[in-house]
């Protein structure tokens, strides 16, 4: 442990830890509040439905912690840790998921996330998992970090890619086998294994999930 750690370790345990909860469900809230009033290890500082209104509390930084849903009322997981680190907050975040998606968690890990745990977890699993980000450590379940950067758009070819790519543009069929030189129907035989690599159903949901990795990689610290 650094002594940088070591401080805020000493100053942390002087006192209960200050805990901010942001989180869209207000019996998820509700529950989460009466769990940590039980437990006098914690105080519950505020609690927030909104990204917008934790993005406010963590530029004032008067907590030690804080526990979000992946999903609020007007942002997700992601869009919150990526505009903590733009703005240079500084805040510890521990996120609360009530999805088991690897996913999810892998990009948790990729935008800085100290902390992660599961709804559905135990009570004292969560209680760690706080006290340990509070504390200055990372709590995070087991991941495989040699795969922390895997995406769906990482399985794909480079000419896969590319097909992608102009299909971001709003190229059609026809316009992608004149200038490509083969058929439709061959565009459209590359354009279902595309799908099937992707897990999607059609264009847009295609299209859809290039914007969303384009938009995590832009302010991902990692590539």
């Amino acid at each position: 442990m650094n002594l940088a750690s070591r401080k805020t370790d000493e100053a942390v345990g002087e006192r209960r830890v200050r805990v901010v909860v942001a989180e869209r469900n207000p019996l998820v809230i509700s529950a989460l509040r009466e769990m940590l009033e039980c437990d006098g290890r914690f105080e519950l500082v505020s609690a927030v439905q909104s990204g917008k209104q934790f993005l406010e509390l963590a530029a004032e930084a008067e907590f030690d912690v804080a526990v979000i849903g992946w999903k609020l009322a007007d942002m997700d997981g992601a869009d919150i840790l990526a505009e903590v680190q733009d703005r240079k907050l500084g805040v510890r975040i521990t996120v609360f998921s009530n999805d088991h998606d690897i996913g999810i968690l892998k990009q948790c890990v990729r935008l800085g996330a100290q902390g992660y745990c599961f709804q559905f977890d135990d009570p004292p699993i969560i209680f760690e998992t706080i006290l340990a980000v509070a504390h200055g450590r990372i709590c995070i379940p087991y991941i495989d970090i040699n795969k922390v950067n895997d995406t769906p758009l990482a399985q794909l070819t480079v000419r896969e890619r590319e097909l992608l790519a102009v299909l971001s543009d709003g190229w059609t069929n026809l316009q992608i086998a004149t200038r490509t030189g083969i058929s439709e129907n061959t565009v459209k035989y590359h354009l279902k294994n595309l799908y099937d690599k992707l897990d999607v159903r059609n264009r847009a949901m295609a299209v859809a999930l290039y914007a969303s990795e384009k938009r995590r990689n832009s302010k991902s610290p990692i590539g």
